[in-house]
């Protein structure tokens, strides 16, 4: 029987050997690094270590602060921020939006990008603090977050990023705070990171990490972490690994479907959705699974319900075309066979629904 295709990396990537050799370490010398006695000292050591390797391999100058994950960080800053309104994107993540409930919805155009027009109108008031996802977790559509740094600046507010989909694979844009999550490049599930440019940004909570986060640090979740960074690669992933999805959007075009990527300002390679004609993505998900490949429909928080996804319907994609939509992601083991397949088996099933 083949080993199975796995092709579902948006929603969480496998371990990298070198995050699981170095979690092996911190195992060995477990410690509360905020104890006082050597063992404590030793892991806090190993934290602070850590903690600077992480920074360096993202580019970034100010602080982090290490969490259980994206959920928490996003939670931190959009709880804890010294600012006044809340605005984010209507295509946020869930972990957003569940974080915020009463902010205000900015819209996007139906190519993904964000309404420049009225995000200026929007930030006119109290030091606002604007979030907004790098790459979208649904479709790859990127975000101009240089020109919305310099719109939310401008105004005197504070722009949060949410780089849990482009962290380890494009450079941590401009901004006074960005969300990391480790299992998204290779790190291990449960730990993430809160960028921020100066702690005086945020209200203390807690008694770890200087005061800004309760609970004590996962030590062995950050070690793979840092370790997990400081081997991904840029590109990410070779070129060359996803050049036969150029062929299968040709086809997909022909056979009357849908490639998103079409229609958005600023694609990114790895994340791709695609509506097959004549066929629901849910069925479409269970073909592929028996066939043995690994896909998803929809951001993998959301891709269990029967709710339309909130990313497509902001998009203005018709209803009929976003339920036949399927999303694929590669990562860093992703081998160009695997996509080889990926593109017959879609085919195969587009031909014959067709």
């Amino acid at each position: 029987m083949p080993e199975r295709i796995y092709l579902d990396h948006a929603a969480t990537t496998p371990l990298r050997p070198e995050a699981k050799a170095a979690m092996e370490e911190g195992f060995a010398l477990w410690a509360n690094p905020s104890s006082p006695h050597a063992e404590g000292r030793k892991a806090r050591e190993m934290l602070e270590d850590a903690r600077a390797r992480l920074k360096a391999s993202l580019g970034w100058e100010g602080e982090a602060i290490f969490t259980s994950g994206a959920s928490e960080a996003a939670a931190l800053a959009l709880g804890h921020a010294k600012a006044g309104a809340r605005l984010v994107s209507a295509v946020e993540h869930d972990a957003i939006l569940q974080a915020a409930p009463e902010a205000e919805r900015l819209p996007v155009r139906s190519d993904g990008a964000l309404d420049m027009e009225i995000l200026a109108e929007a930030v006119q008031r109290e030091r606002p603090l604007v979030a907004v996802q790098q790459i979208n977790s649904e479709t790859g559509s990127r975000q101009d977050i240089a020109a919305i740094a310099k719109i939310v600046q401008a105004a005197g507010g504070l722009l949060l990023v949410d780089c849990a989909q482009g962290a380890g694979k494009f450079a941590v844009p401009p901004c006074d705070m960005a969300i990391v999550s480790a299992h998204k490049f290779g790190g291990p599930v449960g730990v993430g990171a809160l960028l921020v440019r100066d702690y005086a940004m945020l209200k203390p909570s807690g008694g770890h990490e200087r005061g800004y986060r309760r609970g004590t640090e996962n030590l062995p979740g950050v070690l793979g972490m840092a370790a997990a960074l400081e081997v991904c690669g840029h590109p990410y992933l070779a070129p060359e690994v996803l050049a036969p999805l150029d062929a299968l959007a040709h086809e997909c075009r022909q056979l009357g479907g849908t490639w998103l990527a079409d229609r958005l300002s600023n694609p990114t390679p790895l994340i791709n959705a695609i509506a097959m004609p004549a066929m629901s993505g849910s069925a479409q998900l269970m073909r592929f699974d028996m066939a043995g490949i690994a896909v998803s429909q929809g951001s993998a928080c959301s891709s269990g319900t029967m709710k339309r996804s909130h990313v497509l319907a902001a998009m203005q994609v018709e209803p009929d075309v976003a339920d036949r939509t399927i999303r694929v992601s590669t990562g860093w083991n992703t081998s160009r066979s695997e996509v080889t397949r990926f593109c017959e088996v879609w085919l195969n099933m587009a031909r014959v629904a067709a």
